[in-house]
């Protein structure tokens, strides 16, 4: 696998825009489009939450049941969530002026939202953005970075990741961007992603890969505890690369399960890490579990406290919160087998073992915890399994950026 940069247009036949539309906000991108020159097959993963955003419920209507998609419209600033038919009405006429434009199907295009629930989106500007976005599209890079960048709201970056495998003497290239800061909990989805690619696949498969490889990427990450009414992620595949399509679960499957899973695992990282007012990327990997669901469990349950949290930002090394967080999570063990550590780039140090605090040096943890990015590592002595969650740490500056979202 090779690592490129790029992000939505690195595959072939991909093109994406991003342009000011004032849905919200002023002097400043808030619109983005994803097209690809020719039909997709599409697969995605939605929102748990009950209360669902108008483009979820219009996007899993299209993923299920269209024969294929072929553009994504994005806006930011309104969430287009908790507005009726007015809403999914506006998810409509989007679709619709897009298709016109496109020369698509109305059914063919995706949209999506993200920022402020309960608001209506302006239909007037809306529609003029598509224009916008329909004339300005490339296959270029930077039409790529100016989609990721479109789609921000209380972000401080844009997230994009690409990659490349061979399949069959065929190069093929994934690619993806997502959004998210705030409102993240592992609960599927927990953000905005588009991911792209020129593979060839059935989309039975593509919606399996998916599907699975959200439970350990995008599913174990956590900023504040809460999931959103839109989150969504799609995967376009556009079968431009020419490998043999992919129809059984063979060595070119797992090979594109792995570059998947580095597109997913960077893009769930960069929004762990760029949480509301976060100073550190905040990671847990529990090892040695009994079961991979306990794993999965016992790391969510630390990356989600908000002691374990502050005690990142406060670079203290309190134990007894991690310790805390791993004995609530719902999991049986016995505290006198767990080997608890705190590591950075650079070193690792023995927190606690045997019941105990273990002779460590407060000043240098304090170090280790200062780091931006920051993992505890915990060895539970019971199996083989494992698995790792992300977070952030818990600034003041979250309570601003909240306490200030609609202003």
């Amino acid at each position: 696998m090779n690592i490129i940069e790029g992000g939505v247009t690195a595959a072939q036949g991909f093109e994406a825009a991003g342009v000011e539309a004032a849905i919200k906000y002023q002097n400043r991108k808030d619109m983005a489009m994803v097209y690809s020159r020719t039909p997709c097959k599409a697969a995605g993963v939605f929102t748990s939450n009950v209360v669902k955003a108008a483009p979820v419920r219009w996007d899993q209507e299209v993923v299920a049941h269209s024969a294929y998609v072929q553009a994504v419209v994005v806006n930011s600033g309104i969430a287009n969530a908790a507005t009726g038919r007015q809403g999914y009405d506006c998810c409509r006429q989007t679709a619709d002026k897009a298709a016109q434009l496109l020369g698509i199907s109305p059914d063919a295009v995706l949209v999506a939202s993200t920022g402020v629930i309960g608001n209506q989106i302006p239909i007037d500007r809306l529609l003029a953005g598509v224009e916008k976005l329909a004339e300005s599209k490339a296959d270029t890079k930077e039409a790529g970075t100016m989609a990721a960048e479109a789609i921000m709201t209380t972000d401080t970056i844009s997230k994009q990741v690409a990659v490349q495998i061979e399949l069959d003497g065929k190069t093929v290239t994934v690619g993806g961007m997502c959004k998210g800061s705030g409102m993240i909990h592992p609960n599927m989805c927990t953000m905005l992603g588009f991911v792209t690619t020129d593979i060839a696949i059935s989309k039975e498969l593509l919606q399996e890969a998916l599907s699975e490889d959200v439970v350990d990427t995008f599913n174990m990450i956590s900023v504040d505890g809460d999931t959103s009414t839109n989150d969504t992620l799609v995967v376009l595949a556009n079968g431009m690369a020419g490998n043999p399509e992919i129809t059984s679960k063979n060595e070119d499957y797992e090979k594109f399960k792995e570059a998947l899973h580095y597109i997913d695992t960077t893009l769930a990282k960069l929004m762990a890490g760029d949480g509301e007012g976060a100073t550190a990327l905040f990671e847990t990997k529990v090892i040695h579990a009994a079961s991979k669901e306990d794993a999965r469990i016992l790391s969510r349950s630390v990356i989600g406290s908000n002691l374990c949290k502050a005690a990142i930002y406060g670079h203290d090394a309190n134990f007894g919160r991690f310790l805390c967080a791993l004995g609530y999570s719902g999991v049986q063990f016995n505290p006198e087998q767990v080997e608890l550590y705190f590591e950075n780039a650079e070193k690792r140090m023995l927190i606690y073992k045997d019941g105990v605090a273990a002779d460590y040096s407060e000043e240098e943890a304090s170090k280790i915890l200062a780091s931006p990015e920051v993992r505890v590592l915990v060895d539970m002595h019971m199996g083989e399994a494992e698995a790792t969650a992300w977070g952030c740490d818990l600034s003041y500056d979250y309570v601003k950026i909240n306490a200030d979202y609609r202003s």
